[in-house]
């Protein structure tokens, strides 16, 4: 503090430096806001809270604060010469140094910009654009002076000066200065200003005090301040020492000049208010205060025509006219005051203008939030209403569908109960030609199968396929109703399509070749009188069999097994007491026949004793024609009808083991139907349900990531909040040395 204290220049130094730190965080967080904002905006999950031109908005601010930021990284203050030819821009800048360093006099003298730095070491030298070397300080005349020219350098060229920090006391702080040709001399103009102003801190015009501000100044100080934002202008009024001469109008003088400059100031280039335009403008002589401090260097007592004529306090402080006061006391300060605080303004406005971009990204993300949540919500309640009706409408679908299989079980078994009662007008029905070979008749067996299977078939589903088809229908019509709520809109319409399968019938699956497989037909001739025949009315079929075969009880011959197929449920075996008794009998008294035939001849003497032998004569011929007729009618058709006949017995027996079979494979194929409709039903349900959960997963990691760019605005809020407090407190620190 007691160095910034003892030097006004080094507290522009030290000033540079917490701004360009304070800049540095500020970059820093536009670079980081950048970043979030094309984040966001390239996240196609969420929906757009940043915009492209947001986006783009705050990547210029990027670039802008770079581009202050490189500025302010400079360590040194640059302050650039201005004026006419001969008006005492290097008198000035070595009056400054204490010493002639660089070439001045009458007419045109500097011939290309003269650069004054400060240098550690004790010796001087120069440096020429695009050579290290270093050259002799005494050389500068040759280099630079329009007089003593020696080597081509045009009026854009640069020589840098670079003098010992122990000699001159301005040079210790980074302070720059640059010295310019005439700019009456050149139409360079515009290159000038791209060259050697755009990064200049403080322009000096020096002006002819025995004279007024020419147009030439005046249009350079113009196009000085298009290209830059309010430059800071100060006005020297050099060769003051010429009132010393008229000292009655020495302040009349002074005021037309400070009337013009304040003029050109304010109404032309608008750089400063009216109130600052007199701190902006001076009055000095730089020729004579050179000479006064060169002999004071010297050791020798000051002199000159200013110092006789009482002007000496021109130059030396504490009088505020002194070069030392102006250069160390208000260059600094308004460099300080007008440069930083032109860049701080900016910052401010940038930091502003991204809180606000900032802002709007932190509402709109706050209103996608609450419309996320909002939604989140709907979809839950969604979801677990659907879980709920779809168990509810499971357990009814379930119970509908035990319903009409049951009843379709009972319809088809009823059915085919009637159908089988009606089997013999079925066989009627079929024909073929028929012969009693093996070869002809299992030909005609298997087609009589075929035809009983499509017959009874045809006719069940003629007798059920309505009422089933209808009430399948219904249920189906029911199903889809009840589920058509648990299902979007778009998704309901198809749903619509899923009506009952019109080409759905019943398969009835009867098997008639499998199942009367073992039919074994009896077409030989049978007197109906004869012995076998009566037997067979008195016990049937299948005992008159067994006991014309011999069967007894101490040796049981096995019966014939009817092979049965495994798509056909076993055949119940119960008991059969009174036929096997019967059969015992009946057997018994065929043994006893067999035996011998001295019992017929017995039965025979009875009976010729009793009625006579005409009689038995009649019966025996009656009994003869009857055989003789039996025996000619029994045609191939006999054998056919006798064949039907036979099968219908037979084939009603083995359907009727079957008819609760295939009242249950017909309900177990209606329940299938009803059951896969009623699973396709569920699928769309349950994607549905994916779909909701997908959109509630979604969403879950929607509000996360929007919750993260809340956290971050309240970040980058803090970050702000911080930035404008070291900015005011800087901006203050700045003033308040002021």
């Amino acid at each position: 503090m007691a160095e910034v204290n003892a030097s006004p220049l080094k507290h522009f130094v030290t000033a540079k430096k917490k701004i360009n730190g304070i800049f540095e965080q500020l970059g820093a967080y536009i670079k980081e806001s950048s970043a979030f904002l094309e984040e966001t905006y390239s996240n196609e999950e969420l929906d757009p809270v940043t915009t492209e031109e947001q986006v783009a908005e705050v990547r210029g601010y990027l670039s802008k604060v770079a581009g202050i930021g490189e500025v302010l990284s400079r360590r040194h203050m640059k302050v650039v010469f201005f004026g006419r030819t001969s008006n005492g821009k290097s008198s000035v800048i070595n009056a400054m140094l204490w010493d002639k360093v660089l070439p001045s006099g009458i007419g045109h003298t500097t011939n290309c910009f003269l650069r004054v730095e400060g240098t550690d070491g004790n010796e001087a030298f120069l440096l020429t654009e695009g050579s290290d070397e270093r050259k002799s300080v005494k050389t500068v005349n040759q280099l630079a002076h329009a007089l003593h020219q020696d080597e081509d350098l045009d009026a854009g060229s640069l020589v840098c000066v670079m003098w010992p920090k122990a000699k001159c006391a301005l040079l210790r702080d980074d302070l720059v200065l640059v010295d310019s040709p005439g700019i009456d001399v050149t139409t360079e103009l515009d290159s000038w200003i791209d060259k050697f102003c755009l990064d200049a801190d403080v322009f000096v015009l020096v002006a002819n005090s025995e004279s007024t501000l020419m147009q030439t100044e005046k249009s350079f100080f113009h196009k000085v301040n298009e290209r830059l934002s309010s430059p800071n202008i100060f006005i020297l009024n050099n060769r003051w020492d010429a009132s010393a001469n008229e000292p009655e109008y020495m302040e009349e003088v002074r005021r037309q000049h400070m009337d013009r400059c304040t003029s050109f100031l304010v109404d032309e280039l608008r750089v400063v208010d009216r109130a600052q335009a007199s701190d902006r403008i001076f009055f000095i002589s730089a020729k004579e205060a050179l000479q006064a401090r060169v002999q004071k260097a010297q050791g020798m007592p000051e002199a000159g025509r200013c110092i006789a004529s009482g002007l000496q306090n021109f130059f030396y402080q504490p009088n505020p006219l002194d070069l030392n006061y102006l250069f160390e006391e208000c260059i600094s300060q308004s460099a300080v005051k007008t440069k930083f605080e032109q860049h701080t303004m900016r910052a401010k406005q940038i930091s502003e203008a991204l809180r606000l971009i900032m802002d709007s990204v932190h509402i709109a993300a706050q209103e996608q939030r609450i419309h996320c949540l909002e939604v989140k919500e709907e979809r839950e309640d969604r979801l677990e209403f659907i879980d709920k009706q779809l168990d509810l409408l499971t357990l009814d679908c379930k119970s509908k569908i035990k319903k009409i299989t049951e009843e379709v079980e009972k319809q088809v078994s009823n059915a085919m109960a009637e159908e089988i009662r009606r089997l013999a007008v079925l066989v009627d029905d079929f024909h073929m030609d028929f012969h009693p070979s093996q070869v002809v008749l299992k030909v005609y067996k298997n087609e009589l199968h075929k035809h009983i299977e499509e017959g009874l078939g045809r006719n069940m589903s003629e007798r059920c396929s309505c009422a089933i088809t209808a009430a399948l229908q219904n249920t189906h019509t029911e199903m889809i109703e009840g589920l058509k709520p648990l299902l979007p809109i778009g998704i309901r319409e198809q749903v619509d399509k899923m009506v009952p399968r019109q080409c759905f019938a019943l398969s009835y699956d009867l098997n008639c070749d499998k199942l009367c497989s073992d039919f074994q037909e009896d077409i030989g001739f049978h007197f109906s009188l004869g012995w076998t025949m009566l037997v067979n009315r008195f016990l049937g079929p299948k005992n008159t069999r067994r006991a014309l075969m011999g069967y007894n009880d101490q040796v049981p011959r096995p019966l014939a097994i009817t092979p049965v197929s495994t798509s056909v449920p076993p055949f119940p075996q119960g008991s059969m007491i009174q036929e096997e008794l019967m059969v015992s009998m009946v057997t018994g008294l065929a043994s006893l026949t067999s035996r011998t035939s001295m019992g017929i001849i017995v039965v025979g003497g009875v009976i010729w004793k009793a009625v006579g032998w005409r009689l038995i004569a009649l019966s025996v011929g009656l009994y003869g024609l009857l055989y003789v007729y039996e025996r000619l009618t029994w045609t191939t058709r006999a054998k056919e009808r006798a064949f039907k006949r036979q099968f219908v017995e037979y084939a009603s027996e083995k359907l009727q083991l079957i008819v609760s079979y295939t009242g249950s494979n017909c309900s177990h194929q209606v329940q299938q139907e009803l059951a896969g409709t009623f699973s396709q039903l569920c699928q769309q349900v349950d994607v549905t349900r994916q779909q909701l959960e997908d959109e509630i997963r979604d969403l879950n990691r929607k509000i996360e990531q929007l919750d993260e760019a809340v956290i971050s605005h309240r970040m980058t809020g803090e970050i702000m909040h911080l930035l404008f407090g070291c900015s005011r407190l800087s901006c203050s620190g700045i003033d308040s040395r002021l």
